[in-house]
């Protein structure tokens, strides 16, 4: 979701270091290697309170889980759920203090997916192997669930998701004579043109912060690191080639570009006024996207996989994690209400209320998937997700990429010299990894 890259825009080393510091002084005090206790066999006598730290939008997501809660506390008369909407902002911080001074945090967290693994590399967070939590797990789709693995233990259940796609406008393919979204960068700059030249309006625009140079990078078969070699690639020429790709579309004026830091609002501006044909972004965008008058007519916004490389189609995975604090003292009934909320037919409703998508596969033959035409159309991009680094510190990476990504689109960096400049940024995170 968008707040997630904006996220990742707030981080930077000096998190890193903090994270460090909070690891040496909470490693004696918190739970973090061993198996979780099982749950209560008789669920029906579990007893005790849960304490939810929810950090989805306060006005028109939160009142959604309202109803689910009460269901739960109903199937468990025993069970008490505190409900905490926290700004999502400041979530990662409160539970970062809370955790490490021990008082005061919640049972479970909805997190970002990119900081699972930095709070279980801290022991924050309570493994989940073998507990009710993880009840048909077989059933999550493997690029969400992946971020909920580190280093061999489960910490969490992906409860939301969501990539990257082709969003495109249906009249402006049809007015400059192409029936079918693009499937590669070279057909996609072939159409961007045709649509300009035919149309006068703009063919695609690129958004330049860097987690939407993933699917050019992912195209190529690059990374932003290698996590077995403990390599820092974003600088190899995999990488290179993704970028120059989108670099070119700019120069080449089948797309344009904005790298101030209004980009993304007139990104969005200019393909809900129908001045652009094609832009590369997430669900979280299309309730906003039909409101613009190109989409007065729902059917008018083509939602595709995004294009592919000279590799492969990939586009990155982004969502949200429930997560246990390791320090919890109510762990039985924390595991329940984990699985509780996040079964299939709980998730289908709240994709459908909140337009989200969801990480269980039977979720999208659920009716209330079904019937919703923007999430139905994004079970296909998901099969080509590709998860993100299960590193500490891998959100804390699109900090250096995203200035040195708008550099290079921008024209005041070289592709190779940007990404050189990334890695060089990238090694001072990753302190054991080395450089290209």
């Amino acid at each position: 979701m968008r707040r997630s890259i904006t996220a990742k825009r707030g981080a930077g080393i000096a998190a890193i270091a903090a994270l460090a510091l909070a690891a040496s002084a909470c490693s004696s005090s918190k739970s973090s290697g061993g198996t979780a206790p099982a749950a209560n066999t008789d669920p029906a006598a579990v007893k005790g309170s849960v304490t939810w730290w929810d950090t989805s939008d306060a006005t028109n997501e939160a009142p959604n889980y309202q109803p689910i809660i009460k269901a739960f506390e109903a199937k468990y008369p025993n069970i008490k759920v505190n409900y905490v909407n926290v700004p999502f902002s400041d979530a990662k911080d409160k539970f970062k203090t809370a955790a490490q001074s021990g008082n005061g945090a919640p049972d479970v967290l909805r997190a970002d997916v990119g900081w699972t693994p930095a709070f279980a590399q801290l022991g924050y967070l309570q493994p989940l192997d073998g507990t009710p939590a993880l009840a048909d797990d077989s059933d999550y789709m493997a690029g969400p669930y992946a971020s909920d693995h580190y280093n061999g233990k489960i910490y969490g259940v992906p409860q939301v998701t969501d990539t990257l796609s082709l969003l495109y406008n249906k009249d402006l393919f049809a007015k400059a004579g192409i029936t079918a979204a693009p499937k590669t960068w070279d057909e996609l700059k072939t159409d961007a043109l045709a649509i300009k030249a035919k149309t006068g309006q703009n063919g695609a625009f690129i958004n330049a912060a860097g987690y939407f140079a993933l699917p050019f990078i992912y195209g190529e078969g690059g990374d932003l690191v290698d996590v077995n070699a403990k390599t820092i690639t974003i600088n190899d020429a995999k990488s290179l080639k993704g970028v120059e790709i989108a670099q070119d579309l700019v120069k080449s004026g089948a797309a344009v570009t904005d790298v101030t830091k209004d980009g993304y609002n007139n990104m969005q501006t200019a393909f809900k006024d129908g001045k652009v044909a094609m832009v590369i972004n997430g669900p979280w965008s299309t309730a906003d996207d039909l409101k613009g008058t190109a989409f007065g007519n729902a059917d008018n916004l083509g939602i595709a996989t995004v294009p592919a490389g000279s590799v492969k189609a990939g586009a990155p995975v982004g969502g949200h994690n429930l997560v246990v604090y390791a320090g919890s003292k109510n762990l039985d009934a924390t595991y329940l209400f984990v699985a509780f909320l996040n079964n299939a037919q709980n998730q289908a409703t709240i994709a459908a209320k909140n337009n989200v998508l969801p990480t269980r596969t039977s979720a999208y033959s659920d009716p209330q998937v079904t019937a919703n035409k923007v999430l139905s159309a994004y079970a296909e991009p998901l099969k080509s997700a590709v998860g993100r680094p299960p590193l500490a510190g891998a959100s804390d990476l699109f900090t250096p990429l995203d200035t040195d990504y708008q550099a290079i689109l921008g024209g005041q960096k070289s592709a190779q010299d940007g990404l050189n400049d990334a890695a060089t940024q990238f090694a001072q995170i990753l302190t054991d990894f080395k450089k290209n």
